[in-house]
């Protein structure tokens, strides 16, 4: 599958806005900086979802390039489910439980 539509879990949405609203609050350069590189991100994944290295319970892996935060996402019939837009040093696969075991 690809070309498929995004679509965020509720929880991984309430993640990026807030990261966007940390970075609001410190630098409106870095705000910009990091919708830019999550956007890149999605449409790569998008594009060839199969690339990036698989995770857990059916996930894969997107590092930001610039940004502590990885992209955990996985395939379904209609597109790509981001699971989780989740911090390098905060609370390892909290997500986990979004997608069962």
């Amino acid at each position: 599958m690809s070309g498929g539509r995004v679509e965020f879990f509720p929880d991984a949405r309430a993640e990026l806005e807030d990261a966007f609203d940390w970075y609001l609050e410190r630098s409106p350069d870095a705000t910009g900086a990091f919708l830019n590189e999550v956007d890149r991100a999605l449409e790569r994944i998008a594009a060839q979802p199969q690339v990036w290295p698989k995770f857990e319970a059916g996930t894969r892996r997107y590092v930001l390039g610039r940004f502590p935060y990885s992209l955990f996402y996985r395939e379904t019939a209609t597109g790509i489910e981001v699971v989780a837009l989740a911090h390098h040093k905060r609370r390892p696969r909290y997500w986990g439980e979004r997608v069962g075991p």
